[in-house]
């Protein structure tokens, strides 16, 4: 295991190379491989095309260009933009085993506007330990990936991700993955693309699980979408359409994206979820996306495959820790007043709450969020399943990091990549993360990839049942949420 690994794709050969060589858990890594051309020039705002062959051996030591092309600053999960034109691009994680692994093909989060495949919390290494190969792939962000254009496709970061898993059914034979055999997973932004994905009918030959991690479904009407888009053309002086857009500068566009949309942060970000949804993201286009998530689960769209989906238990209300003191006082019911407008919801919603609204009014409007956005969702999803009589299997991650104080957005990462001891884990989960937990969801996710199921009993058996990690009470739950019925 001396020679760095070669393998021979559909466009041409690829050099990897070694981790752990000559041990129980060698894998070897290839990076930057593209599944489709550079989107710039005549590609620009196109549907993703097919990479030209090459014949030389193509080094692949090194992470490709990433969509995402700002530093982002102190983001909970690291995230590194690397520059370059050609940001289609996929990372495969593979032990090289002579036997047909299955394969977890990994979506990032970020909104839908930031994010990269090339955070060392997705490497694969502990996945490949334990026999699964391990995929990242990009897509185009923000307006680039999914912005109304006239005369231009639509969710064109939708398109890429196809065109990713339709690179990953071509090739990853010949890394040692079993192409019959794909789970698709992703967290936030990218679990929502999961649920999109196994809503799509057009997309069901490419994949055979499905793994969402806090979810965040965007599920943009066409005409929001347009007007959205008819409004940043406006910002930029230009007109709506493809030869339009083209001439601005991709750094204008993304300089100017966040004002189309309000431009929110903060408390103001928080709002703007309730309100407007996500800014970015899936249009319900009628063409490549036919309906909203949820309605196309419902109507049987994926109910051949397995789901595992849930989420933290406050994952956003950290940031309503920034409330200004005043507005810390405010009684909790006050506060949601104006955003949870039904009397009889609001009360109904107050009383499940009881423990949490003792915290104060921050930590209820911020639980509130979190339950808007991502845990009515999973409920939503499972009770969608459910009628379509599919298998569903949900979790509620509940341990409490120590530096955040909150079970909050993307901590629970690490711990579904058995990757505790990698770079910045510590500023999120605190010094001493328990590895046990870790074990605990790893196992699942690997238990979910390899066999269809993540060990504790489906939705279905009692509607409500879902596996709780690191909560204090027992680790089955039929009522983990219940607290959110109100609002479904």
């Amino acid at each position: 295991m001396t020679d760095a690994p070669v393998v021979q794709t559909a466009s041409g050969p690829v050099r990897g190379f070694w981790r752990d060589a000559g041990t129980p858990n060698a894998s070897a890594a290839f990076l930057g491989i593209p599944f489709a051309e550079a989107p710039v020039g005549a590609l620009r705002f196109a549907a993703p095309v097919p990479p030209e062959p090459w014949t030389d051996v193509r080094n692949a030591t090194t992470y490709g260009a990433t969509a995402l092309r700002r530093d982002p600053g102190e983001t909970l999960i690291p995230e590194p933009p690397i520059p370059g034109d050609a940001i289609l691009n996929v990372n495969v994680f593979t032990p090289m085993s002579d036997e047909k692994l299955p394969v977890l093909v990994w979506i990032h989060g970020g909104g839908y506007t930031e994010g990269s495949p090339a955070s060392p919390w997705y490497d694969g290494s502990r996945f490949n330990r334990d026999g699964v190969v391990t995929v990242t792939l990009s897509y185009r962000l923000g307006f680039d990936g999914f912005g109304w254009i006239e005369g231009a496709p639509h969710n064109r970061g939708v398109r890429d991700w196809i065109a990713g898993l339709e690179w990953v059914q071509q090739n990853i034979a010949a890394f040692g993955g079993d192409p019959d055999r794909v789970t698709i997973g992703g967290q936030s932004a990218g679990g929502g693309a999961v649920l999109t994905l196994l809503g799509m009918p057009g997309a069901q030959h490419l994949f055979h699980g499905a793994l969402a991690l806090s979810a965040a479904l965007a599920d943009i009407p066409v005409d929001v979408a347009k007007e959205r888009g008819e409004r940043l053309a406006r910002i930029l002086e230009i007109e709506p359409t493809l030869a339009g857009f083209r001439s601005v500068s991709e750094s204008r566009i993304l300089k100017t994206q966040p004002q189309a949309v309000g431009g929110r942060k903060g408390l103001g970000l928080l709002s703007g979820l309730i309100e407007d949804g996500l800014p970015w993201g899936p249009i319900i286009d009628g063409e490549l996306v036919m309906r909203p998530a949820v309605d196309a689960l419902a109507s049987g769209v994926g109910s051949d495959k397995p789901l595992a989906l849930g989420a933290t238990d406050d994952e956003f209300t950290m940031i309503a820790d920034q409330a200004p003191r005043a507005l810390r006082v405010v009684p909790s019911a006050a506060l949601l007043r104006g955003v949870l407008r039904d009397r009889g919801v609001r009360r109904a919603y107050l009383r499940a709450n009881r423990p949490q609204r003792a915290k104060g009014s921050a930590a209820m409007v911020g639980r509130f969020v979190t339950d808007h956005v991502f845990r009515t969702l999973v409920v939503r999803v499972a009770e969608a399943r459910r009628t379509a009589d599919a298998e569903t299997w949900v979790y509620a991650f509940s341990w409490v990091s120590p530096t955040k104080g909150w079970s909050c957005h993307c901590l629970d990462v690490p711990f579904w990549f058995d990757g505790l001891d990698r770079e910045r884990v510590s500023d999120l989960a605190g010094p001493n993360p328990p590895q046990s937990l870790a074990d605990d969801l790893h196992g699942a996710a690997v238990s979910f990839v390899t066999a269809g199921a993540p060990g504790w009993p489906a939705w279905r058996t009692e509607p409500g049942t879902a596996r709780v990690f690191g909560g204090d009470g027992l680790p089955v739950s039929t009522t983990a949420y219940d607290d959110v019925l109100a609002l479904v």
